[in-house]
Protein backbone atom coordinates (compact mmCIF):
# COMPACT_ATOMS: atom_id res chain seq x y z
CA UNK A 1 0.00 0.00 0.00
CA UNK A 2 2.23 2.76 1.32
CA UNK A 3 5.99 1.95 1.48
CA UNK A 4 7.57 5.69 2.10
CA UNK A 5 5.84 9.28 2.04
CA UNK A 6 8.38 12.40 1.14
CA UNK A 7 7.28 15.88 2.31
CA UNK A 8 7.06 18.53 5.06
CA UNK A 9 6.98 18.20 8.96
CA UNK A 10 4.20 20.77 9.98
CA UNK A 11 3.50 19.34 13.73
CA UNK A 12 5.76 17.59 16.04
CA UNK A 13 3.17 16.29 19.14
CA UNK A 14 3.80 14.13 21.92
CA UNK A 15 2.88 10.91 20.04
CA UNK A 16 2.74 11.56 16.31
CA UNK A 17 4.17 14.05 13.53
CA UNK A 18 2.14 16.00 10.81
CA UNK A 19 4.12 15.25 7.67
CA UNK A 20 2.08 17.56 4.62
CA UNK A 21 2.47 15.47 1.29
CA UNK A 22 1.07 17.93 -1.90
CA UNK A 23 -0.73 19.66 0.44
CA UNK A 24 -2.43 17.04 2.14
CA UNK A 25 -1.30 16.69 6.34
CA UNK A 26 -0.97 12.75 7.39
CA UNK A 27 -0.92 11.80 10.88
CA UNK A 28 2.11 9.44 11.33
CA UNK A 29 2.75 8.35 14.92
CA UNK A 30 6.25 7.36 15.28
CA UNK A 31 8.33 6.32 18.10
CA UNK A 32 10.43 9.41 18.76
CA UNK A 33 8.61 12.08 17.39
CA UNK A 34 10.74 14.97 18.81
CA UNK A 35 13.29 13.47 16.69
CA UNK A 36 11.82 15.39 13.64
CA UNK A 37 11.80 19.15 13.34
CA UNK A 38 8.98 21.39 12.13
CA UNK A 39 9.59 22.70 8.36
CA UNK A 40 12.22 19.90 7.78
CA UNK A 41 11.92 17.64 4.75
CA UNK A 42 12.00 13.92 5.37
CA UNK A 43 11.72 10.31 3.60
CA UNK A 44 9.08 8.58 5.91
CA UNK A 45 9.25 4.76 5.89
CA UNK A 46 5.24 3.78 6.27
CA UNK A 47 3.40 1.13 8.05
CA UNK A 48 -0.09 1.25 7.33
CA UNK A 49 -2.18 -0.56 11.15
CA UNK A 50 -5.71 -1.18 9.38
CA UNK A 51 -8.09 -2.56 11.54
CA UNK A 52 -12.20 -2.33 11.36
CA UNK A 53 -12.15 0.67 13.87
CA UNK A 54 -8.88 1.98 12.53
CA UNK A 55 -6.87 3.44 9.88
CA UNK A 56 -3.34 4.73 11.48
CA UNK A 57 -0.08 5.24 10.27
CA UNK A 58 3.22 4.40 11.97
CA UNK A 59 6.26 5.86 10.33
CA UNK A 60 10.09 5.70 10.78
CA UNK A 61 13.27 7.49 9.94
CA UNK A 62 14.57 4.03 8.47
CA UNK A 63 13.93 0.81 6.84
CA UNK A 64 15.20 -1.11 9.52
CA UNK A 65 12.90 0.65 12.34
CA UNK A 66 10.21 0.00 10.68
CA UNK A 67 11.47 -3.48 9.94
CA UNK A 68 11.63 -4.06 13.70
CA UNK A 69 8.53 -2.90 14.14
CA UNK A 70 7.07 -4.84 11.72
CA UNK A 71 8.31 -8.25 13.90
CA UNK A 72 7.51 -6.75 17.17
CA UNK A 73 3.56 -6.72 15.90
CA UNK A 74 4.08 -10.65 14.59
CA UNK A 75 4.77 -11.19 18.22
CA UNK A 76 1.13 -12.41 20.03
CA UNK A 77 0.41 -9.61 22.45
CA UNK A 78 2.20 -7.17 20.99
CA UNK A 79 0.30 -4.35 19.30
CA UNK A 80 1.27 -1.12 17.71
CA UNK A 81 1.72 0.89 20.77
CA UNK A 82 3.68 -1.75 22.71
CA UNK A 83 5.83 -2.11 19.68
CA UNK A 84 5.93 1.82 19.47
CA UNK A 85 6.77 2.09 22.72
CA UNK A 86 9.57 -0.39 22.68
CA UNK A 87 11.30 1.18 19.69
CA UNK A 88 11.11 4.98 20.58
CA UNK A 89 12.73 3.59 24.33
CA UNK A 90 14.80 1.26 22.93
CA UNK A 91 18.33 1.53 21.02
CA UNK A 92 17.97 -1.21 18.38
CA UNK A 93 21.59 -2.75 18.87
CA UNK A 94 20.28 -3.19 22.83
CA UNK A 95 17.30 -4.88 21.41
CA UNK A 96 18.81 -7.21 19.39
CA UNK A 97 21.57 -8.18 21.58
CA UNK A 98 18.55 -8.80 24.41
CA UNK A 99 16.64 -10.73 21.96
CA UNK A 100 19.60 -12.95 21.16
CA UNK A 101 20.73 -13.32 24.63
CA UNK A 102 16.89 -14.14 26.49
CA UNK A 103 17.08 -10.90 28.22
CA UNK A 104 13.34 -10.62 29.57
CA UNK A 105 14.31 -7.79 32.20
CA UNK A 106 14.96 -5.66 29.23
CA UNK A 107 11.75 -5.80 27.37
CA UNK A 108 9.61 -5.76 31.19
CA UNK A 109 10.95 -1.70 31.88
CA UNK A 110 8.95 -0.78 28.83
CA UNK A 111 4.92 -0.01 29.81
CA UNK A 112 2.42 -3.22 29.03
CA UNK A 113 4.93 -5.48 28.93
CA UNK A 114 5.35 -8.18 31.74
CA UNK A 115 6.62 -11.29 31.66
CA UNK A 116 4.42 -13.36 29.67
CA UNK A 117 4.64 -10.91 26.85
CA UNK A 118 8.73 -10.40 27.32
CA UNK A 119 9.31 -14.30 27.10
CA UNK A 120 6.56 -13.89 24.10
CA UNK A 121 9.03 -11.42 22.38
CA UNK A 122 12.57 -13.70 22.78
CA UNK A 123 10.77 -16.69 21.81
CA UNK A 124 9.22 -15.68 18.73
CA UNK A 125 12.35 -13.38 17.45
CA UNK A 126 15.55 -15.01 18.63
CA UNK A 127 17.49 -15.70 15.54
CA UNK A 128 15.10 -13.79 12.99
CA UNK A 129 15.87 -10.63 14.27
CA UNK A 130 19.44 -10.11 12.92
CA UNK A 131 18.27 -9.84 9.79
CA UNK A 132 15.96 -6.53 9.58
CA UNK A 133 18.26 -4.45 7.30
CA UNK A 134 16.35 -4.89 4.03
CA UNK A 135 18.87 -3.95 1.92
CA UNK A 136 18.10 -2.11 -1.62
CA UNK A 137 19.97 -1.84 -4.54
CA UNK A 138 21.81 1.06 -3.57
CA UNK A 139 23.45 -0.10 -0.72
CA UNK A 140 24.52 -3.27 -2.47
CA UNK A 141 26.34 -1.12 -5.29
CA UNK A 142 28.36 0.75 -2.57
CA UNK A 143 29.15 -2.66 -0.62
CA UNK A 144 30.29 -3.96 -4.09
CA UNK A 145 32.52 -1.16 -4.57
CA UNK A 146 33.99 -1.57 -1.17
CA UNK A 147 34.29 -4.95 -2.22
CA UNK A 148 36.08 -4.59 -4.80
CA UNK A 149 38.59 -2.34 -2.63
CA UNK A 150 39.35 -5.57 -0.99
CA UNK A 151 36.84 -5.48 1.92
CA UNK A 152 35.20 -8.56 3.12
CA UNK A 153 31.54 -9.26 3.29
CA UNK A 154 32.00 -9.49 7.37
CA UNK A 155 34.03 -5.63 7.31
CA UNK A 156 30.81 -4.55 5.54
CA UNK A 157 28.09 -6.08 7.24
CA UNK A 158 29.00 -3.49 10.06
CA UNK A 159 27.86 -0.77 7.74
CA UNK A 160 24.40 -2.27 6.99
CA UNK A 161 22.94 0.26 9.72
CA UNK A 162 24.93 3.47 8.70
CA UNK A 163 23.43 3.38 4.89
CA UNK A 164 20.48 2.35 5.35
CA UNK A 165 20.70 5.70 7.89
CA UNK A 166 22.04 8.14 4.89
CA UNK A 167 20.16 5.89 1.54
CA UNK A 168 18.89 9.24 0.41
CA UNK A 169 22.97 10.36 -0.41
CA UNK A 170 23.94 9.40 -3.96
CA UNK A 171 26.42 6.51 -3.81
CA UNK A 172 29.58 8.27 -4.72
CA UNK A 173 28.80 9.72 -1.50
CA UNK A 174 27.83 6.65 0.85
CA UNK A 175 31.06 5.26 -1.02
CA UNK A 176 32.81 7.96 0.49
CA UNK A 177 31.39 8.15 3.93
CA UNK A 178 31.96 4.14 4.09
CA UNK A 179 35.77 4.45 3.82
CA UNK A 180 36.14 6.85 6.53
CA UNK A 181 33.93 4.73 8.84
CA UNK A 182 36.35 1.69 7.63
CA UNK A 183 39.32 3.48 8.94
Amino acid sequence: MFDYMKGKITGVFANYIVLEVHSIGYSIHSPNPFSFQNDEEVTIYIYPYIREDAFDLYGFKTLEERNLFTKLLSVKGIGPKGALAILAKGEIEELEKAIENSDAKYFQRFPGIGPKASGQIILDLRGKISNTISLNPKVENVKEALRSLGYTSNELKKLDRFLMDHIDLPIEELVKMSLKRMF
